[in-house]
């Protein structure tokens, strides 16, 4: 499952990562791109995409459209 996904706190790579292992925490083999520029973050993942969005607000960051 393809996701995207508009994060508007990221604010550099130091970000990226933060977030990208994150999401290695729940699936270690998802496919994770976080572009700091546009403030997206796409993900190729089995996992739910609750549990994905869980992972990014647990690791600090907001979703736009989700609470």
């Amino acid at each position: 499952m393809a996701l995207k996904l508009s994060v508007p706190n990221i604010g550099c790579e130091k970000c990226a990562a933060t977030i990208t292992e994150s999401i290695h925490t729940i699936e270690s083999d998802a496919k994770v791109d976080v572009d700091v520029k546009a403030k997206t973050v796409t993900v190729e993942s089995a996992a739910s995409e609750e549990s994905i969005k869980q992972a990014i607000v647990a690791a600090g960051y907001t979703i736009e459209g989700y609470q």
